[in-house]
């Protein structure tokens, strides 16, 4: 109860923050905002679950036949909604992990296909910053927009270090988590069980790198139609307002709300996101046409994640653990 609780604290401040914000005018720009606009944007959200399960289908490989399409869209719907639920998303690789073992697939494999698509969308904007930085280059930017550059070159490079020096020092990480476990009072027996999982993992990962060229040069393919259908949701929100706010800078505001959300630990980044996206956004557009764009960005690539997906993660996770239960209770 104390984590749904949490979550319903989180998502009263995500609405608060816009309202306190825009006030009377941000409901008049709200009521005249084009519905065939916000149509599309759902239907937008609704292609990136597609593409999301298509490349669910390309890491799995050889074990592709025990996931149906169906069901594959099903464990990307109760995915998303574990990520936006959770702290730091934190529940989303054990969602994947959940829903793929029920379908034989081994959570060693789960979670090292997790890591790849971690690791692709790491690469995506990394390659999409490089864009916006050229792009930068032949423009006089104020010293406003050259400071989100920065801040979010300096976010992509600090995790794709942190993977390659995972990558590179692993053996090294082994011993000294071994011998940080050791002086925890850790059993040598609870010790030897993490260390074969780890091990499992890195095998898995390392199969999940040596798929065809083509499989993951598709997988990246899906990552950039993705990223690109999703961060295209605020630029849009506010070309119905009537603001036409180049895609480059609705991107790295969305990139940084984002990342301070996840930071922030709470279900979703519910309310710093809003928090940092009206910091970002009020002094470009004005307070009420922010507090529009960021209700409506929001309301698409948040709430709709957990409306929709809610149902499907009972379905796929919550009901057999629950059914698991109500066995033991009555054994």
């Amino acid at each position: 109860m104390s984590r749904i609780a949490w979550l319903l604290f989180a998502l009263l401040a995500a609405v608060l923050i816009p309202l306190l914000l825009g006030g009377r005018e941000m409901l008049v720009r709200l009521q005249a905002y084009p519905l065939p606009m916000l149509m599309q944007l759902f239907a937008m959200i609704g292609a990136c679950w597609v593409i999301n399960a298509a490349r669910l289908r390309l890491l799995l490989g050889d074990q592709v036949s025990r996931l149906s399409r169906l069901k594959s869209f099903a464990v990307i719907l109760a995915t998303e909604f574990a990520i936006c639920a959770t702290p730091g998303g934190s529940g989303g690789p054990l969602t994947l992990m959940a829903t793929l073992g029920r379908s034989g697939i081994q959570p060693a494999r789960s979670s090292a296909v997790f890591a790849m698509d971690q690791l692709s969308d790491l690469v995506f904007f990394f390659c999409a910053l490089l864009g916006i930085l050229l792009y930068a280059l032949f423009q006089n930017l104020d010293d406003y927009l050259e400071w989100m550059l920065v801040v979010s070159a300096l976010l992509v490079l600090v995790g794709l270090s942190l993977c390659l020096g995972l990558a590179r020092f692993h053996r090294q990480l082994l011993r000294i988590n071994g011998r940080l476990l050791s002086r925890l009072n850790v059993q040598p027996a609870t010790r030897l069980r993490w260390a074969r999982k780890l091990l499992l993992f890195l095998a898995a990962f390392a199969d999940t790198c040596k798929l065809p060229w083509r499989t993951l040069a598709g997988v990246f393919l899906l990552t950039c139609l993705h990223w690109g259908l999703r961060y295209s949701v605020l630029y849009l929100a506010l070309r119905g307002l009537g603001v036409d706010l180049q895609w480059a800078w609705s991107f790295l505001i969305q990139m940084l709300s984002l990342s301070a959300g996840q930071f922030s630990l709470l279900p979703g980044g519910a309310g710093a996101a809003e928090l940092t996206s009206a910091a970002l956004l009020a002094p470009m557009v004005g307070k009420s046409t922010a507090a529009a764009a960021i209700l409506i960005w929001r309301a698409v690539t948040y709430y709709f994640y957990l409306i929709a997906g809610g149902p499907v993660f009972l379905l796929m996770v919550g009901r057999p653990l629950l059914r698991k239960f109500m066995r033991l209770k009555q054994a």
